[in-house]
């Protein structure tokens, strides 16, 4: 019997994964509806309703719930009862979460999971402050679990304020922009991913060498995730991907396909300069379209995807490293969704 967990997040695209374990299924199914609870939960603390609404707008649509699945999943690697792990799982959504408020304020974004984005709807200190909201929520939630939670959320918190700070001074003029590109990922996305799996293995006591296995997994699986999304803002539509079609090339966002195609030499490159400076001085999304064709055109695209496929091999090759059985195919699972994710 082949079970399936699935989620579909309004405007984005239907995460499904297949698993030949039923009652893996069922854990991971129970684990993620109980830790939606104790998000609901965390916003209403907030106890004013306007409040509450603010902090809680992101959970409203949902999302693919990637970090909490991960977080029960690696709780599958330990020695204790995996619902253990649920707590972990919610503190994993609550920081994903929080950086999420951030990013749209520095990308101007105006949609988010298909709906309004915060700073679009209340403004961009309103914004902020309901992400810093939410990471305060995530520190006593992280102290409540124990010292090794408290180093682990600290860590990838600390990881993630200073791949956005990198994001936005920039590579230096002497510096490597493709080099550049990695640390901010993973800062942003990687961090938080390894975050997910060690917080569940740890709440469960699994031994340190699978914690450090998962980790492994974890960044390399979270790179791809991004270099995906990256395809994704080029190639998909605003209703799949839940976001505004083209935002990072409409704001001048150095994608992995951006970078790559300006350090292309061909023609194309220097028409494709000219176009992201002209969107990034005034952003009407004119040259919008002339831009996707150009990287389309120059196997931007293409690159990036094989470097994406990389560094899935390598988060295969952690993920054999693991003790085998349901949950070390949920990981092989995974990896083949983000495989096909950006098309």
């Amino acid at each position: 019997m082949v079970a399936s967990v699935r989620t579909e997040p309004r405007g984005s695209m239907a995460m499904e994964l297949t698993f030949g374990d039923p009652a893996l299924t069922a854990r991971l199914e129970r684990g993620v509806d109980a830790a939606e609870e104790r998000l609901r939960a965390v916003a209403a603390e907030a106890r004013d309703p306007r409040v509450a609404e603010i902090v809680g707008h992101l959970f409203a649509p949902g999302g693919k719930r990637l970090r909490p699945l991960l977080a029960l999943v690696g709780a599958e690697f330990g020695e204790r009862d995996p619902s253990a792990a649920v707590p972990a799982a919610a503190l994993a959504e609550l920081v994903h979460v929080a950086s999420l408020y951030h990013d749209d304020v520095m990308d101007q974004a105006r949609t988010r999971r298909g709906v309004a984005s915060a700073n679009a709807r209340w403004g961009n200190a309103t914004a902020v402050f309901a992400g810093n909201w939410l990471l305060s929520k995530a520190a006593r939630l992280a102290a409540e679990l124990g010292p090794e939670t408290i180093r682990l959320q600290s860590s990838v918190t600390n990881r993630l304020v200073m791949g956005q700070i990198r994001e936005l001074a920039g590579p230096s003029d002497d510096g490597d922009a493709l080099a550049h590109y990695f640390a901010v990922v993973a800062g942003k996305t990687a961090a938080l991913i390894a975050m997910a799996l060690q917080l569940g293995a740890v709440r469960t006591d699994a031994p340190e060498h699978v914690v450090q296995a998962l980790a492994e997994y974890g960044e390399h699986l979270g790179v791809a995730f991004q270099i995906a999304d990256d395809i994704l803002d080029i190639t998909s539509t605003s209703e799949v991907s839940g976001k505004e079609q083209g935002k990072d090339l409409a704001i001048g966002v150095a994608s992995l396909p951006v970078l790559l195609a300006l350090a292309d030499e061909r023609p194309e490159a220097d028409e494709l300069r000219v176009l992201l400076t002209a969107a990034t001085d005034a952003p009407d999304g004119s040259g919008l379209p002339r831009a996707v064709a150009l990287l389309r055109r120059c196997g931007a695209t293409a690159q990036a995807r094989a470097i994406m496929q990389a560094r899935l091999v390598r988060a295969r090759s952690a993920a054999n490293g693991l003790p085998d059985g349901p949950a070390a195919r949920v990981l092989h699972a995974l990896c083949d969704f983000v495989a096909h994710r950006d098309r």
